[in-house]
């Protein structure tokens, strides 16, 4: 059902750093991208992307309170690897990897610009 989710950046070279390493361990690459405007990575012609992007608007980008983006893993080792990386280029904690709920474990963070990320496992 998700198509796509964009995330406001106040820095898109300093974003985009950001979100090629952390998305290297699901995979994701680029796959659009408008110089000095925006970019999008996506690891499935099939599956949903996720983009960054200076607000239309042209006013400061801000971080929308009670809004997240998931990111879908295919192991818990790989929402381990994304949220490592996240801290370590800067990222900020929001909960630690660990089990949520009986079959969903996850972790939170929050990336340079201050929008909050899930990476997330579904399985057993």
């Amino acid at each position: 059902m998700l198509a796509y989710a964009t995330l406001g950046t106040r820095d898109l070279a300093k974003a985009a750093a950001f979100y090629d390493a952390v998305l290297a361990p699901l995979a994701a690459k680029r796959f659009m991208e408008e110089p000095d405007y925006f970019i999008a990575w996506g690891n499935s012609e099939a599956g949903a992307g996720l983009g960054i992007t200076y607000p239309f608007d042209k006013q400061a980008a801000t971080v929308g309170n009670g809004c997240m983006v998931a990111l879908g893993a295919s192991s818990r080792e790989q929402v381990d690897a994304v949220y490592a990386k996240a801290i370590e280029l800067g990222g900020s904690d929001e909960g630690a990897p660990g089990q949520r709920y009986p079959g969903f474990y996850a972790a939170y963070f929050r990336d340079l610009d201050g929008n909050k990320l899930n990476c997330c496992y579904m399985g057993e």
